[in-house]
């Protein structure tokens, strides 16, 4: 955020910034989104809903999973969360207590280990590595799972990987924390955004597994900070009574403006904007090689590549530092993502900008590798 806000200071001084940092695409939020949101405010839909979410836009969830899926998931399962973020603290009260263990992957979410921390448990370390491709291995979840570890908590696609987990591995794990008597949360608020193929659940291969799912990324309404989560019966009705006193409710305007999401011209633009993130993928991968970057693991998903820098710099945030100086160019460092992994090596590119910027912006580091 430190670079962020130095890229951001460049933006209001008039240079060029090109902004390959932060994980939100340059797409606006969909017309008929849009529109919806307006309708909403315009009926004077501002006043509290239940904590759980108004019921149709639970039974428009539901329906997803049944027809982008084929998975029956009832809507008394799913709850409406202000944001993902909002899901994560929920789903974390509910299941972790003073210093009980919660597994995170590193590299991971940077945010993870706070939500961890919030509720009192213990953040451990899940250390993957770049020479198995950064995969999430089920006899490493085994081996790492202590005594006090009462969460695994993986995301599929992942940031900043881009991995995407197998469905039999999901089975493996969910395998894992069912006979230690812990759970396995997926995090899936990348979910539409698989490239090399179809989009799945892990609902799909595990009915019990908990399931963190956002509108913001796929769906293109990151401000509007709405998400939702898929949890066993017997968990809705605590999760509904936190939901009640940490939020009293998710954002009703928000809410009426997501039924919208799931109409099917809608979910043809949101294709065709998953058509333009997959030709932005593809040009990275091939030219960034070029440059010195190696691309880690397999990307298949989200809008990241994880890249080893370790021929061109031992400290990657010193490196993005000076190319954001020198440049104009915003990259994240692999330091954001864990500690374990030699994050000094490591950044991250987020293929956020339209192919003509990513082109500007690999002529820029060309230019600026060259002159090192």
């Amino acid at each position: 955020m430190a670079l962020v806000a130095q890229a951001e200071a460049l933006s209001a001084a008039g240079h060029d910034v090109i902004h390959l940092g932060v994980g939100e695409p340059d797409f606006p939020t969909p017309e008929a989104v849009l529109r919806a949101g307006q309708q909403a405010l315009a009926e004077g839909r501002t006043r509290y809903t239940a904590a759980a979410g108004i019921e149709p836009l639970r039974e428009a969830i539901s329906g997803f999973y049944r027809s982008q899926f084929g998975v029956t998931v009832p809507a008394e399962r799913i709850l409406i969360t202000p944001g993902a973020s909002g899901g994560l603290q929920l789903l974390l009260s509910a299941l972790v207590g003073p210093g009980d263990g919660v597994l995170l992957t590193d590299p991971g979410y940077p945010c993870n280990r706070h939500f961890v921390e919030l509720v009192s448990g213990e953040p451990q370390p899940l250390l993957l590595t770049a020479e198995n491709g950064w995969q999430v291995e089920p006899h490493a979840v085994a081996a790492a799972w202590r005594n006090n570890t009462r969460v695994a908590l993986l995301a599929s696609p992942d940031n900043p990987t881009g991995n995407v987990l197998p469905a039999a591995n999901i089975a493996a794990l969910a395998d894992i924390a069912r006979e230690r008597d812990g759970a396995l949360i997926i995090d899936e608020i990348y979910q539409g955004l698989v490239y090399d193929a179809p989009a799945s659940s892990a609902l799909a291969v595990a009915d019990d597994v908990l399931v963190l799912n956002s509108f913001s990324k796929y769906f293109g309404m990151t401000g509007w900070r709405l998400g939702w989560v898929v949890v066993p019966p017997a968990l809705v009705p605590d999760l509904e009574r936190m939901a009640q006193n940490f939020f009293l409710a998710p954002s009703t305007p928000a809410q009426y403006a997501a039924l919208a999401a799931f109409a099917p011209a809608n979910l043809a633009e949101l294709e065709r904007r998953r058509a333009m993130l997959a030709e932005r993928r593809a040009l990275l991968c091939e030219r960034l090689p070029e440059l010195g970057f190696r691309i880690m693991g397999e990307p298949a998903g989200a809008f990241y590549l994880y890249l080893d820098a370790s021929a061109l710099t031992d400290d990657s945030y010193a490196f993005c530092q000076t190319l954001l100086a020198r440049t104009h160019v915003a990259l994240t460092p692999g330091v954001d993502f864990g500690t374990a992994h030699g994050p000094q090596r490591y950044l991250r590119v987020a293929y956020t900008c339209e192919l003509a910027r990513l082109e500007e912006a690999l002529g820029r580091i060309r230019q600026f590798l060259e002159q090192q």
